[in-house]
């Protein structure tokens, strides 16, 4: 008997670019009167710096982490803590259509009577190498089901701490530590836990060996989707194992518009169309679309199942 119903239907979104108009940190920046275009720059040239000094081995993706505590250190960022950080991110501003679209989306599912008969309702995953705070104080937070993000602890745990419970914190609320990191490559382990439900058992370990047919969120039933190239990765994961893939670009850009497409020409998503999530719109009646593809494969597949298991019914035996 399998584990999961199999019954759910996972949408994972990438969040920059794809349900903001730009980067998250951009009011933590506003907050402190730090530069964006230095702080970026900065950023970017942190793996070089680094390796320059005897690094053999950087993580370009999340160097920026390091370089915010950083700013904390140097006085740059006072007072910055995890509360504060939830508190800016209801300062996000969202591309037209969400968050709403994501309450549409899994009411579409679950008030559709074939798809309810069967159980069938749709998550919403945010997967992102930004800051998991910011994401949850922001005003999509209450339809997501998980976040996947970035996070800081404020209390860092000392020699001994197992026997002592010595923490330093100090006598300012400050983030301190880097404890949970998601970079453009392992976006995929928090795919492969969507899949096999270890997101919601601690009891299922990401690493383990599961059949096909007991992990809870089949690959067939996701959808991924993402603005670029730096989501090539799950892309990949989702598309070769029968999931769904879509990307977007800023409504007008040229240059997010080519990105796209080129995507699209190396055969790395299904299709595309402008971050736009109106009622009405291209993107979100293509997802609509391919929610409701993935809703009635479930149906046949639970009814073939049923049907299977049932067996044929007796009937009458002809005269001889």
């Amino acid at each position: 008997m399998p584990i999961f119903p199999q019954n759910v239907i996972a949408v994972i979104w990438d969040f920059d670019k794809t349900l903001i108009p730009g980067y998250m940190q951009k009011p933590l920046f506003e907050r402190f009167g730090i530069d964006p275009v230095q702080f970026w720059s900065e950023s970017d040239g942190l793996a070089r710096f680094y390796e320059g000094r005897g690094a053999r081995r950087t993580n370009g993706d999340t160097l920026y982490l390091n370089h915010i505590l950083t700013y904390v250190r140097a006085g740059r960022m006072p007072g910055l803590h995890n509360d504060l950080l939830r508190e800016l991110g209801g300062e996000l501003t969202f591309y037209d259509g969400m968050p709403e679209f994501l309450g549409h989306l899994s009411k579409h599912v679950e008030g559709y009577p074939g798809y309810a008969d069967h159980g069938i309702t749709v998550e919403h995953h945010v997967i992102s190498s930004g800051l998991r705070q910011m994401i949850l104080g922001s005003s999509v937070a209450p339809f997501l089901d998980g976040v996947w993000a970035c996070e800081f602890a404020e209390e860092v745990a000392q020699p001994d701490y197992l026997d002592s419970g010595q923490m330093f914190g100090g006598d300012e609320r400050l983030i301190r530590e880097i404890v949970y990191t998601i970079d453009n490559t392992t976006k995929t382990r928090a795919v492969f836990e969507i899949n096999k439900g270890s997101n919601r058992n601690p009891d299922i370990d990401v690493n383990a060996k599961i059949a096909h047919e007991d992990r809870r969120i089949p690959f067939r039933n996701m959808i991924y989707v993402a603005d670029g190239p730096s989501d090539v990765p799950v892309f990949s994961v989702i598309d070769q194992n029968g999931g769904k893939t879509f990307a977007v670009y800023r409504p007008g850009s040229a240059t997010e518009f080519e990105q796209v497409n080129r995507l699209l020409e190396q055969d790395r998503i299904d299709a595309y169309g402008p971050a736009d999530y109106t009622d009405g719109s291209q993107t979100a009646m293509w997802l609509t679309h391919a929610v409701e593809r993935i809703a009635d494969q479930i149906v046949r597949d639970r009814s073939k199942a049923l049907a299977d298991r049932l067996g044929a019914p007796p009937g009458h035996l002809a005269d001889d």
